[in-house]
């Protein structure tokens, strides 16, 4: 076999990969729900208490409801990277199914390859959705500076992505995972602003959350909603973590 058909065969082999876990994935009712549905239900629910559609003079004339569509997509991104992928690679290697790949010409990396694809596809739906449900119900601007959003918004996953691939790789069990994912995912959720949005933050505080992946996430992406180009800071931020994490996630990650 040559080498141009033996990688035929293998990207072949990874597509259907592919198709299969998408198969799969859209037979996890819970997941989908809590990666697509649960972000905008937040919203909806916030949305409707008649204060919080309601400008404010120390949000700069803005309404919460508009500070929490930005949150929302973050959190679409936490529930897919941080609560539902890292359980799903850990347990096809707690299972074996990651030695047993690693002997065919599919190698493991093209099964966690399709998790990150699936993953990141899901938390693109429900951001859209999110994004669409603030616009159409609550009359929320959608984001003013399209590139600087799809820019932050893509670093905002890569991080959180690679976050559950730190968080799997260091659990040896489905278990661990779900009780470190845990740990995990309140911290993420309150960087990122769902209990009280980053830029309403204390100044001591803000600059502490702001080092952080989500922190910077939910500053670049509201910057962005505005119609100002993200602060090369906050991107960076994502960006430097991104890598730290993915190299982490790397080193400790086991097949078996």
């Amino acid at each position: 076999m040559t080498a141009t058909t033996s990688a035929t065969a293998v990207k072949g082999s990874a597509t259907a990969v592919l198709r299969a876990e998408a198969r799969l994935f859209l037979r996890e009712p819970a997941a989908l729900f809590w990666i697509l549905v649960f972000p905008t239900v937040l919203l909806c629910i916030l949305g409707s208490i008649p204060s919080f559609r309601e400008p404010a003079d120390d949000l700069n004339g803005l309404r919460v409801v508009d500070l929490y569509v930005p949150i929302a997509v973050l959190l679409a991104v936490i529930m897919s990277g941080i609560q539902a992928m890292p359980p799903v690679l850990t347990g096809y290697r707690e299972r074996g199914i990651l030695r047993r790949m690693s002997t065919t010409p599919v190698r493991p990396g093209s099964l966690i390859g399709a998790q990150v694809v699936l993953h990141g596809a899901a938390a693109v739906l429900s951001a859209s959705l999110a994004l669409a449900v603030g616009r159409i119900v609550f009359d929320v601007a959608l984001p003013r500076q399209i590139p600087g959003y799809l820019v932050a918004f893509a670093l905002a996953a890569l991080a959180t992505l690679a976050l559950g691939g730190t968080v799997s790789a260091v659990s040896r069990t489905t278990k661990i995972t779900q009780a470190v994912g845990s740990v995990v995912f309140f911290p993420a959720m309150f960087t990122s602003g769902v209990w009280l949005p980053v830029s309403t933050m204390p100044d001591v505080l803000q600059r502490i959350v702001d080092i952080t992946p989500l922190g910077a996430a939910a500053q670049a992406l509201d910057a962005a909603a505005a119609g100002d180009w993200p602060s090369w800071t906050h991107l960076g931020v994502m960006a430097l973590w991104t890598v730290l994490l993915m190299a982490a996630a790397r080193r400790w990650f086991k097949w078996e």
